[in-house]
């Protein structure tokens, strides 16, 4: 009795509730149809996933109400295994999904030996797990579950499509293919076989296999397949017949034709979408924009189609036809739209953020390309050619109008409503057409945001300069980086003929000026294709940047770097282009890290290692230092110059062994030791041309120097000084300043040059909390945040020390530091406007590392006005200015 119960009262209706549930889940699950479809109507794999249960859900309730019951009332029953099955799936369908891995766990170990139930519960136990993000766990399972199938006859097909999932979740598209066909041929329930077809045709067409796909799209049209399905079937078939046969396609025919038919109006969008597909990838890119922008125009529901859409001109703007502004507004629009879990979007989010860092590389190749090209012209040519190059255009701006403000009826820029029909646009129910409703919605506007000009980003109502300036680039040529000369609304416009003595003025007509020039080129492109590999993970476009670099410029001083990118950019994709690059740097750069990586893959690990040995070291030689135990310091140098000679630091410990030396002894001891400083590391950029300063004041006091006991003496405020030393003037102690670090920073080279006068660098200790502003100040900063509390810097800000007082003795640098909770600040003051602290910025970054003797982890650094300084209070509002900084600077 309790079985024949358990079977017909409860498993068969809880059978017959989620076939419904899944028939109503069906008819209302939105596929993403340009993507991979999901293999089961499942909702995306969460990256997090709470533990709560979900909420209460009727049908999958009386589903679980069920399964209870047999457990509970029907214990003698056969049929204990199947309701724990229920309340698995049904916990599944609520999203409950580490519940449900739970029930399917405990079902395939208690009954293992039915080897149905095992499998089935370890596949549903896999697809929980895959829900909950646990891939690696998953794929273990999958494994298990494979193994033991190979005894079952029948029921493989739910087994099998649940692995092809997992080996497309992991891009591994051929074994995907073989594990959909033959589900498809195991499988019972027909609704699952056409979504099979119709995703085993997807992957085909991914693994460029045309033919196979167009016979499986057909297939899928020609089944009962959902309409919505049929519609993408027949879309795809015909662009995979015009691919297939390679004829040119015209808009009156192949896909067009399906605008004739009433029932695809809604589908509309997604026709002249794949119009445009087309024509992109014949290379017709001017249709194919065309073509997007019909697809936006058209666009009545589907916003993940309107946002690709968006996505296409933006990427043909950037990509194809340099206009960065419009692909700016394209990038921006796209990420308002695209949903979170679009695959690739924190790259979208990444490009549309960080697109002034590469236009402004490409427009420096643009402007370089222009200037070279225009100097290989004859002299008297050269004039007349900038003339007209420069010579403003009279024809209106299809991107801004005379005023700056987008148009209203523009249909090339994103977020214009527009109805697919001309003539809805006639009468007063047409909202341009009614004042009444204009007047209102104005009214109601200004009363929200206030007085805003109709222009991008009027959200704003702080900008960038580089939104401020947006006006000026839209009525110029951007490629070049020359505004309108006409724009006499810029206080800052160059009239037409100052501006082309400057052009012409930039023209690289000498051998020296055309390798700047081309220097230029070859940094914008490395820097370019390093962006789209290491920010945006973008291998395909970062090695076509790299091999367009290699086509111009066959040698170029980034070549082992290059040939390293591609080698790794290749491995596991194209095996033999991986190897020929790899050879490459084993070959023409044997000595270079890049090589030794290749050979040894924890080099770099090992390097790291090393570097903070090194650093380890030097901070013991320099505390010996700052307590004055010169014997220790000489003897710690002169081991470490001799266990790491080719190190970066060598310099850096030779420097503090002849100070120790010139404690300690006369000055031709001192002179012998700066000498060999000079003769030994002529290429370093940080102690030499400080030695060679400290030897250029001593020779010109020689003679005051000879008649010391020891040739640096310490400082006694005492005690007469030496040489023209004025006396420092009180000043009252900072509580902010670290005064021994200082002290100890200052103690050689104030005995040797004249002591810096104190300034008054007063840090307010109450820091207002307000954003940050991009107004000009009259001084900035620039910082090196250290983000860890515990480390001590004054080894680090003494090699600041040097650098500056070696490479700008005459700009009466200073560097202070500010400590936080949890950040130490290290900042060179001071600046008078920010192009002065730029150039500071890109001399001193490539000595940063040898000069921080921290971990590289540990710091970044940036330029900062003194107003936006003094409301760094903690980790994170260092955190927002950072990201300020990226976007503004």
């Amino acid at each position: 009795m309790q079985n024949l119960t358990a079977r017909y009262n409860y498993i068969y209706n809880s059978n017959v509730i989620l076939t419904e549930y899944n028939e109503g889940l069906l008819q209302t699950y939105s596929d993403n149809y340009e993507r991979i479809l999901p293999v089961y109507l499942d909702p995306e794999p969460q990256v997090i996933l709470t533990l709560t249960p979900s909420a209460a859900n009727k049908p999958l309730d009386e589903v679980i109400f069920k399964g209870q019951t047999i457990i509970n009332d029907k214990s003698f029953s056969n049929y204990i295994d199947d309701a724990y099955m229920l309340l698995g799936r049904a916990n599944y369908l609520k999203g409950n999904y580490f519940i449900a891995s739970e029930y399917f766990d405990y079902t395939a170990k208690t009954y293992n030996s039915d080897l149905k139930t095992f499998i089935m519960a370890m596949n549903w136990k896999a697809r929980s797990q895959m829900e909950l993000n646990n891939m690696v766990y998953a794929d273990k399972i999958l494994d298990t579950m494979l193994r033991s199938a190979d005894e079952l006859k029948k029921d493989l097909a739910m087994p099998l499509a649940t692995t092809a999932q997992m080996r497309i979740y992991q891009k591994r598209y051929k074994e995907a293919i073989l594990l959909l066909e033959t589900a498809i041929r195991n499988a019972d329930e027909k609704q699952l076989r056409i979504r099979w077809q119709y995703i085993l045709a997807q992957l085909q067409e991914k693994e460029n296999d045309l033919q196979n796909a167009f016979i499986n799209y057909t297939k899928v049209e020609n089944s009962n397949a959902p309409f919505e399905m049929y519609f993408h079937s027949n879309l795809q078939r015909i662009k995979l017949k015009a691919l297939i046969s390679g004829y040119k396609i015209n808009e009156d025919k192949a896909l067009l034709t399906l605008l004739k038919d009433d029932k695809n109006f809604d589908y509309t969008d997604q026709i002249y979408y794949q119009v445009g597909e087309l024509f992109s990838k014949e290379g017709n890119y001017i249709k194919a924009e065309d073509n997007y922008q019909k697809s936006v125009q058209r666009n009545t529901k589907n916003q993940n189609q309107k946002a690709l859409s968006y996505l296409k001109i933006a990427d043909l703007n950037f990509k194809v036809f340099r206009n960065y502004i419009k692909a700016k507004v394209y990038y921006d629009s796209t990420v308002m739209i695209l949903p979170k879990n679009f695959p690739d979007y924190d790259n979208i989010v990444k490009k549309a953020n960080n697109l002034q860092y590469l236009s402004d590389r490409y427009t420096i190749i643009s402007s370089e390309d222009t200037l070279q090209a225009i100097s290989k012209l004859p002299i008297n040519e050269q004039e007349a050619k900038v003339k007209a190059y420069l010579r403003p255009k009279v024809e209106v701006s299809n991107i801004l109008n005379s005023t700056g403000n987008q148009s209203l009826n523009d249909a090339s820029f994103p977020n214009q409503t527009l109805n697919a029909n001309p003539a809805s646009g006639v009468g007063n129910t047409f909202y341009f057409n009614n004042n009444a409703a204009i007047s209102n919605g104005f009214a109601d506007f200004k009363k929200r945001w206030g007085n805003r000009q109709l222009e991008d980003n009027w959200r704003q109502s702080i900008r960038s300069s580089a939104q401020e300036n947006n006006q000026i680039l839209a009525g110029g040529n951007v490629a070049n980086g020359f505004g309108n000369v006409n724009n006499t609304d810029s206080a800052t416009a160059l009239d037409q003929t100052s501006l082309e003595k400057r052009f012409i003025a930039n023209l690289p007509v000498t051998t020296d000026l055309l390798a700047i020039s081309n220097q230029k080129i070859v940094d914008a492109y490395f820097e370019i294709a390093s962006f789209y590999q290491q920010e945006l993970n973008d291998k395909d476009e970062a090695n076509k940047v790299y091999l367009e670099l290699l086509r111009r410029f066959p040698e170029n001083n980034h070549l082992v770097a290059i040939y390293y990118s591609l080698y790794l950019n290749y491995k596991g994709i194209e095996e033999g282009k991986s190897n020929e690059y790899r050879q490459l740097v084993l070959t023409k750069f044997p000595e270079s890290n890049f090589a030794k990586t290749i050979l040894d893959p924890s080099y770099s690990a090992k390097q790291d290692e090393l570097e903070n040995v090194i650093n380890a070291n030097y901070n013991r030689t320099f505390d010996a230092y700052a307590k004055k135990d010169y014997g220790d310091v000489v003897k710690q140098a002169d081991e470490n110059i001799k266990t790491y000679p080719a190190n970066d630091l060598a310099p850096q410990y030779a420097y503090l062994k002849a100070i120790a030396v010139g404690r300690t002894s006369k000055i031709d001891a001192l002179l012998t030791e700066f000498n060999l400083i000079t003769t030994l590391y002529p290429n370093d950029l940080i102690i030499v041309p400080l030695v060679k300063d400290h030897l250029k004041y001593i020779q010109a006091n020689l003679e005051e120097f000879k008649q010391r006991p020891i040739a640096l003496i310490d400082f006694d405020s005492n005690e007469p000084r030496f040489v023209n030393q004025a006396k420092p003037e009180d000043v009252k102690p900072k509580p902010i300043e670290n005064i021994n670090a200082a002290d100890v920073n200052k103690s050689a080279e104030a005995i040797i040059k004249q002591v810096e006068k104190p300034k008054d660098n007063k840090i307010e200790t109450e820091k207002p909390a307000s954003i940050f502003s991009t107004a000009t100040s009259n001084t900035y900063y620039y910082v090196i945040d250290v983000a860890d509390a515990s480390l001590t810097l004054s080894s680090s800000r003494f090699g600041i020390g040097q650098f500056n007082r070696g490479n700008y003795p005459d700009n009466d640098l200073a560097h202070k530091l500010v400590e936080l909770d949890d950040d130490q600040l290290i900042y060179v003051t001071s600046f008078v406007d920010l192009e002065d602290a730029k150039i500071y910025e890109e001399s001193i970054k490539g000595q940063l590392k040898n000069i921080m003797k921290v971990p590289v982890t540990k710091y970044k650094s940036f330029i900062i006005s003194k107003e936006n300084f003094e409301k760094l209070s903690d980790r994170n509002r260092i955190s927002e200015y950072l990201e300020f900084y990226k976007n503004n600077y």
